[in-house]
């Protein structure tokens, strides 16, 4: 592990995986202690700047999506939710009249609210009642039921086939789950997201890597230039520390730190 930091120079969740396996192999097969891994080498994990995309790139790129995985994108710059936590938005959590979204089970399993777009009110609108019909469709023909976390749906047996609990983004397809083997229509996958989410930055020409959590770098960026407060931000986000909320003023678009070059001035 030391040859892969040192030598190697690998990032450091590469060697954080090799950790991982040598842990398992040792601690759950082998049944044995490792006392020297405390002066195992760890590779150095150097602060990243996040990309971010201006108002008028991300308008650009978004102009180029449609349908569902549009609506996803919009949404994910619109309130600051990661690409799974807006995936697995649910009916009930949707807060029209509050103008607001529920995040559940986010990063770390915490729950929060965040805003609800005036401008995303009647496509999300829309988006809920084409996934009403789907659901009632799935229910008429003996499916309609929904994953559930925890034990809920032992608990209470009726819950995965009511409204609230479904889907705002279903899946075109109804699929089969390997671990219970019954048949639910899960959300939209992920990675057809990601995919025309890359085709559209590429029909605009962006150089730029772009990807959906950097609408999420893009929505944070762009609420502190228009002067709200870092702590809002902080909620809206989900940060549990400020300082992780705080990388985000170092990428404000003030031209290097709003300073002014002294080769301007010539």
């Amino acid at each position: 592990m030391t040859h892969l930091a040192v030598d190697r120079k690998v990032a450091p969740s590469t060697q954080a995986q090799a950790k991982s396996a040598i842990l398992f192999l040792y601690r759950v097969v082998l049944n044995l202690a490792l006392p020297w891994l405390d002066e195992v080498v760890a590779a150095s994990s150097p602060r990243r700047l996040p990309v971010v995309l201006t108002v008028a790139e991300v308008r650009a790129v978004l102009e180029q999506m449609n349908g569902s995985v549009g609506l996803v994108c919009a949404l994910l710059y619109g309130t600051g939710m990661r690409l799974l936590e807006g995936l697995r938005l649910r009916v009930k959590d949707v807060e029209f009249v509050r103008r607001e979204i529920v995040v559940r089970h986010g990063k770390g399993g915490k729950d929060r609210v965040t805003v609800l777009p005036e401008n995303l009110i009647l496509p999300l609108q829309q988006q809920i009642a084409r996934a009403r019909a789907l659901h009632q469709r799935d229910l008429a023909e003996g499916y309609g039921a929904v994953w559930l976390p925890g034990a809920l749906d032992a608990k209470y047996p009726g819950t995965p086939r009511q409204w609230g609990w479904q889907w705002v983004f279903p899946s075109a397809l109804r699929s089969t789950d390997p671990r219970t083997g019954s048949v639910h229509r899960h959300h939209l996958n992920e990675a057809s997201v990601q995919k025309a989410m890359s085709q559209a930055a590429k029909r605009v020409g962006m150089v730029k890597p772009c990807s959906p959590h950097i609408l999420r770098h893009s929505f944070a960026t762009h609420l502190l230039q228009s002067g709200y407060d870092i702590r809002t931000v902080q909620e809206l986000l989900g940060h549990s520390d400020v300082s992780t909320t705080m990388i985000y003023t170092h990428v404000l678009n003030k031209g290097g730190r709003g300073i002014r070059s002294p080769f301007d001035q010539m």
